[in-house]
C-alpha cells in the first residue's frame, strides 16, 4: 500500500488527509479527528486534485472515502476557520471555500468511477457533500446524519436543496429546516444511502473492493459486494411519522408551516415547532424557499444557486451569531437578527436568491 500525506492547516500536527492505494482502491482518509474531520479549503482541493489523477489511473477501480476515528466520517465544513475569516474581512476565503467545495460535490456526483463513502460515525453539513453526492454511501449503526445548518443561521448547502428535495414527500423539507438527527434505517428510508453495514464488517468490505480485477466493470463488481454486506435490519422513525411530516411541511409558505404547527393537537407537532422555534428565522426562511425551488433544477442549478445564497449569508449576522453561540462561546443562546418567522420579510428572502455581480457568476460554472 502507498500512501500521500497532505497537511492543510498550521494547527493540525498530522496530516488532515491522507491518500493510499490499496489494491483496486483509491483511499481518502480525512484525518482531524480532534476536529471530527471537518473540511478546510486545503483539503477540499486536495481531494479534488486526487480524484482527477485516480480518474485516468487504470489500477484504481474505486474510490472509499471514509474518515479517522471512532466519532465521525466528517462532521462538516470547518466553521470555526470561516468565522475568523469573516472578523478579518478575508473575502477571498469567504468566496473560494464555497466555490471549490461545490465544484467539488458536483464532481463526485459525476465521478466516472465508483465512489464509496463510508458514512461510519457523525456524518452532517461538508460531510454530507463529500459522501451523499456519490453512487454508493454506506451507513452503519453508528451513523448520525443531519444538515444541522440553521441552527447556526446558515442553510442547507453543499447540493442540500437537491438531494433533500428528492426525499420521500415533505422528509427533506423536516429535515433541513430543523436539522433533525437521523440513523442508519433513516438514511436508507430517505434515500440519503445506498446500503448498510456493520462497523465491524467495513474492514472486510474494503478487503472486498480491493480484489475487483483491472479491467473488469467497477459499478457491477462494488454493487455485488456492497448487496452482499447490506443489512435491512433497524427501524427508524421517519416511516411512522411521515404522514404527519408531509401534512405539516407541504405548505406553500414557510409561516403556513409554522401555523399548522401550532394548530396540529400531536405530540410530534409540539415538539417539532419548539426546535424550528430555536433556528435563525431568516436561515428557516431562505432553506425552505432553496428546497422548493430545487425540486425543478439540476444539481449544477441548485449549486449555482447555493453559491450565491452562500456569499449573502456570510454577510449577514445571523451566521456569525450562530457560530459563536454554539462554536465560540457555546452559550447555545444565540441572539437572532429577527425575534420570529413572522418578522421576516418575503422581499428580504428574496434577495438572498438575486443574481451575484458579473464576475461571481462567471467564476462557478459547471
Amino acid at each position: 500500500m502507498s500512501s500521500e500525506n497532505v497537511t492543510s492547516s498550521p494547527h493540525d500536527n498530522e496530516a488532515s488527509v491522507v491518500f493510499s492505494k490499496d489494491g483496486a482502491i483509491g483511499h481518502i482518509l480525512l484525518n482531524r479527528p480532534k476536529a471530527l474531520n471537518a473540511l478546510d479549503l486545503p483539503m477540499v482541493d486536495a481531494i479534488t486534485a486526487k480524484l482527477r489523477v485516480w480518474e485516468t489511473d487504470p489500477t484504481v477501480a474505486v474510490v472509499v472515502i471514509e474518515g479517522a476515528g471512532e466519532k465521525a466520517f466528517c462532521a462538516g465544513g470547518d466553521i470555526r476557520g470561516l468565522y475568523d475569516a469573516r472578523q478579518r474581512d478575508d473575502e477571498e476565503l469567504l468566496d473560494a471555500f464555497y466555490r471549490r467545495e461545490y465544484r467539488l460535490n458536483h464532481y463526485i456526483a459525476n465521478y466516472p468511477k465508483p465512489y464509496v463513502a463510508l458514512m461510519d460515525g457523525i456524518t452532517m453539513g461538508g460531510g454530507v457533500g463529500v459522501s451523499v453526492h456519490g453512487r454508493f454511501r454506506v451507513v452503519t449503526e453508528r451513523t448520525l446524519f443531519a444538515m444541522p445548518e440553521t441552527g447556526i443561521g446558515f442553510f442547507p448547502d453543499v447540493g442540500g436543496g437537491y438531494f433533500l428535495s428528492r426525499c420521500p414527500g415533505e422528509v427533506g423539507m423536516y429535515l433541513g429546516l430543523t436539522g433533525a438527527r437521523i440513523k442508519a434505517a433513516d438514511c436508507i428510508y430517505a434515500g440519503l444511502a445506498t446500503h448498510r453495514t456493520q462497523s465491524e464488517n467495513i474492514a472486510s468490505l474494503k478487503g472486498e473492493l480491493a480484489k475487483i480485477s483491472e479491467g473488469s466493470d467497477g459499478f457491477v463488481a462494488v454493487q455485488r459486494i456492497l448487496d452482499e454486506h447490506h443489512s435491512d435490519d433497524g427501524v427508524g422513525i421517519l416511516g411512522s411519522v411521515r404522514g404527519e411530516v408531509d401534512d405539516l411541511f407541504g405548505s406553500e409558505t414557510v409561516s403556513d408551516v409554522f401555523a399548522r404547527l401550532d394548530t396540529s393537537p400531536s405530540d410530534f407537532a409540539r415538539e417539532t415547532a419548539k426546535i424550528l422555534r430555536t433556528k435563525s428565522p431568516i436561515a428557516v426562511a431562505v432553506a425552505f424557499e432553496q428546497i422548493r425551488q430545487a425540486r425543478d433544477m439540476t444539481l449544477a442549478q441548485d449549486l449555482m444557486m447555493e453559491f450565491r445564497l452562500s456569499q449573502r449569508t456570510v454577510r449577514k449576522p445571523d451566521l456569525f451569531e450562530g457560530v459563536r453561540a454554539v462554536i465560540i462561546d457555546k452559550d447555545h443562546s444565540p441572539k437572532w437578527q429577527h425575534a420570529d418567522i413572522g418578522q421576516v420579510d418575503p422581499r428580504e428572502v428574496a434577495a438572498y436568491f438575486d443574481l451575484l455581480p458579473e464576475d461571481k457568476e462567471l467564476k462557478l460554472q459547471f
